[in-house]
């Protein structure tokens, strides 16, 4: 095929990695995974304030492609090992240090699932299916879906979810916490842009930092918390950003950062 696996393209600081097989359902083959690892490398060498990740199609992703051999027969380390570096690709958005937002065009699935929960926030179509039907499958959740999950959207509520393999609606997984919100297919990209834009108007180091204490914080006592937190706001105060939003304040004008 001449198109691409995975667009990239950026525009006014927001970056927008497309998953362009939606003829396959944007599974996990071995194009798509190589064409994402390839994407989020752009994304990171990008000067970006925001990073929306959608998809083509009906489906946002369907995981695996069991059609085909997502590990790669070549590949001779060990069985987990190989799981593993199949999930890596997605998994690569973890080192992205701006707000990376799921734009869920459709059905997200198995390992689709997993990389709709490793962005930081999803907005999601209100008709698609949602969820890990690993055990309906007679498998284990991959993708560090057990670990996302349960903080999401409480252990009790993703044990359900992850015991039972039960797929939720929109409308559903917006109330369980997993959907920060569920709209109509056709407005989904233009609701996670909109998102992006309001996140990239305020200052870029406060944000990196704030989603840096966000992520680290899951696993700390509160005090540590608290402690990581005001490291990163001395840090920020001593930015030019922090002295024009204080004064921009003061002056009851909008800011102007410029991530210095």
């Amino acid at each position: 095929m001449s198109d691409p696996a995975v667009r990239f393209a950026a525009s006014d600081d927001i970056g927008v990695i497309t998953l362009n097989r939606p003829d396959n359902r944007n599974s996990m083959t071995p194009e798509l995974l190589d064409a994402f690892a390839a994407a989020t490398a752009e994304a990171r060498a990008a000067r970006l304030r925001c990073l929306v990740v959608t998809g083509t199609g009906s489906c946002f992703s369907s995981g695996a492609d069991f059609k085909s051999s997502v590990q790669r027969d070549a590949d001779q380390r060990a069985p987990s090992e190989r799981s593993y570096a199949m999930y890596e690709p997605f998994l690569s958005l973890l080192d992205i240090a701006v707000p990376v937002i799921g734009a869920l065009n459709g059905h997200a699935v198995g390992g689709g699932f997993g990389l709709a929960l490793v962005c930081d926030l999803r907005i999601g179509a209100l008709d698609a299916k949602y969820g890990a039907n690993f055990v309906r499958l007679g498998l284990a959740p991959g993708m560090a879906i057990s670990y996302l999950l349960p903080r999401l959207i409480g252990v009790a509520r993703a044990s359900e979810l992850l015991l039972t393999g039960r797929l939720v609606d929109g409308a559903e997984a917006e109330r369980l916490g997993i959907l920060n919100r569920a709209v109509p297919a056709e407005a989904v990209l233009d609701e996670a842009l909109a998102l992006a834009r309001t996140i990239a108007g305020n200052a870029p180091l406060a944000v990196r930092a704030t989603k840096r204490a966000i992520q680290r914080g899951l696993d700390l006592q509160i005090r540590d918390a608290a402690r990581l937190e005001a490291y990163a706001q001395a840090e920020s105060l001593a930015t030019s950003d922090a002295r024009e939003g204080i004064a921009a304040l003061l002056a009851k004008r909008p800011p102007t950062f410029t991530g210095s």
